[in-house]
């Protein structure tokens, strides 16, 4: 189990020192190799208890979550954003394209 979280604090460092820069592509790349990890850990509490020592790295790992879970917001705000926009952009276009049968007549009557 050791191993596993030496593991996992590696690549939460490693994600860390890379998080203002990060894509999503990125975040979501380190969300699955933590879950992975994060899964084998868990498999390996059920066989036997964490001692002090782990659960402090744990605890340790553990910490750095809030700043991860804010650039995965920032990164979802972006995304909302840029969506809303183009709903925007959408209905816009959509109001200058013509929606009339190109053969027709407007007649004109005089009073």
């Amino acid at each position: 189990m050791d191993k596993l979280l030496q593991e996992l604090e590696h690549l939460t460092l490693a994600m860390v020192s890379i998080l203002n820069d990060s894509s999503y592509e990125e975040l979501e790349a380190f969300v699955e190799q933590r879950q992975i990890l994060v899964d084998a850990i868990g498999q390996e509490v059920e066989k036997c208890q964490p001692t002090l020592a782990q659960k402090e790295d744990i605890r340790r790992i553990m910490e750095h979550d809030p700043a991860i879970v804010a650039r995965m917001n920032a990164h979802r705000l972006e995304a909302k954003d840029w969506l809303q926009k183009r709903g925007q952009a959408k209905i816009q276009r959509n109001a200058y394209e013509t929606a009339y049968t190109p053969d027709s007549f407007l007649m004109d009557r005089k009073k």
